[in-house]
């Protein structure tokens, strides 16, 4: 059963760069312990997002695809969280793997981030940022570097009122 979402904003992204400036937007509205999971295809940007929310948080390190280390923590500049960045992508279905990265260690501290985390980090908390990023087709061809992005925010803590009003307004600045 998917879940509902306590709120969506829809965002059209024209360029890899513009999907950077998308991740260092969503990163000021990020905290400690939040979870944010991205889904889309290969090559569709989710780690061009995770760029600029790497950016947005301030954190050390370039942010780069972890996908043969499945998890990468750059640790924060300032005083923000760290940003623990992880590719589930070569991951199983089984929570059990999930675990031993010991993820729900991280996350009081720090923002986590998952590519291809669906159906795997969904229990490590009721609050979170789900990313889907697909690519944009116009009159049957697929436009190269557009990307329809659809944000949803699920648990209090993205409630209406509790954040999520906030991340509509940095996604409308966005379409602008």
């Amino acid at each position: 059963m998917e879940e509902v979402p306590d709120s969506e904003t829809h965002v059209t992204v024209g360029s890899p760069d513009a999907m950077q400036d998308l991740g260092r937007r969503i990163a000021g509205l990020l905290r400690p312990g939040d979870l944010v999971l991205l889904t889309g295809e290969l090559g569709a940007g989710k780690t061009t997002l995770t760029r600029g929310l790497g950016e947005g948080l301030g954190v050390r390190g370039a942010v780069t695809s972890p996908t043969f280390v499945i998890a990468r923590v750059h640790p924060p500049l300032t005083g923000g969280p760290a940003l623990v960045h992880v590719d589930a992508y070569r991951l199983g279905g089984g929570l059990d793997e999930m675990e031993d990265l010991d993820l729900d260690v991280s996350l009081p501290e720090s923002v986590v981030v998952v590519e291809w985390g669906d159906g795997k980090v969904e229990e490590l908390s009721d609050d979170r940022l789900h990313v889907v990023i697909r690519r944009a087709v116009g009159h049957e061809e697929v436009l190269d570097d557009v990307r329809e992005v659809v944000v949803r925010g699920i648990g209090a803590r993205w409630s209406a009122g509790a954040g999520l009003e906030s991340l509509a307004g940095v996604l409308s600045a966005e379409q602008a």
